[in-house]
């Protein structure tokens, strides 16, 4: 236990509150009026602390999370408010969470034209779920949540009001296999894409900032049978689209 309060209180950078529960603690548990307190239990249970989010320690709900040191027999859960559950682990799962990219395929590729639809796709194999798990293995208790981000949409912003979407809303969904939209291919040039763009002007010497955003449902699963949702998450970026005037010669 000396160590124990000597790393905390000795560690380069250590937050005031982490030295200010252990000071409490060594006062009341190790010299003061419980001294010694359990010393002889030590395979039978755990001490639990007060621990805050170091990004977040000086929001006013961290300040909540002020219980002195208390002892929990191995196996059961802690009976305090704000301790570790399930839940708990899949929000801290879901700050976890790495997204890819959204870059969607245009075709035609390097530049469209004025009038011409543009087709949008997104592949199956780069948009697929993504989870992480958090687990908590303290003391005979065993808790775990598992969070998961769904891709269910991606929005299509031109970059200028001179144009339309397919469908109009500008929200394709997600196909069947995963994938959203539907690649270009070879004599579907008369066609309507399920998925993309139609400028109605050039973009002149610039370009236009087509907007990507995929919108992810996110839920967990947990120990015991828990499980819920959280929200959705909506990740996206711009991709700079070159316009041109269609030239023709008349006659």
């Amino acid at each position: 236990m000396e160590n124990s309060y000597n790393e905390t209180m000795n560690t380069p950078g250590q937050h005031s509150y982490a030295k200010t529960t252990v000071g409490r603690f060594r006062d009341t548990y190790k010299d003061g009026k419980y001294q010694n307190y359990n010393l002889d239990e030590a395979d039978k249970g755990s001490w639990w602390v007060a621990v805050q989010d170091e990004d977040r320690w000086m929001e006013p709900e961290a300040q909540l999370c002020d219980r002195d040191p208390f002892w929990v027999e191995n196996g059961d859960a802690p009976d305090v408010e704000n301790a570790v559950t399930p839940e708990i682990l899949a929000e801290l799962a879901y700050n976890r969470v790495r997204l890819p990219t959204t870059e969607v395929t245009l075709a035609p590729p390097a530049a469209t034209k004025v009038n011409l639809p543009t087709w949008a796709w997104l592949d199956q194999t780069t948009f697929k779920e993504v989870s992480v798990t958090a687990e908590l293995n303290v003391g005979g208790l065993n808790i775990a949540a598992t969070t998961t981000a769904k891709p269910v949409s991606l929005k299509l912003e031109p970059g200028t009001d001179d144009a339309v979407t397919y469908p109009a809303s500008g929200e394709c969904a997600i196909n069947a296999d995963g994938s959203i939209g539907e690649p270009y291919a070879k004599g579907k040039a008369d066609q309507t894409p399920p998925c993309g763009i139609k400028y109605l002007r050039s973009s002149g010497d610039g370009t236009f900032n087509l907007q990507a955003t995929i919108t992810w449902e996110v839920a967990w699963t947990g120990t015991g049978g828990t499980g819920g949702d959280l929200p959705d998450g909506t990740f996206g970026n711009d991709q700079a689209v070159t316009v041109q005037e269609i030239q023709s010669v008349n006659r």
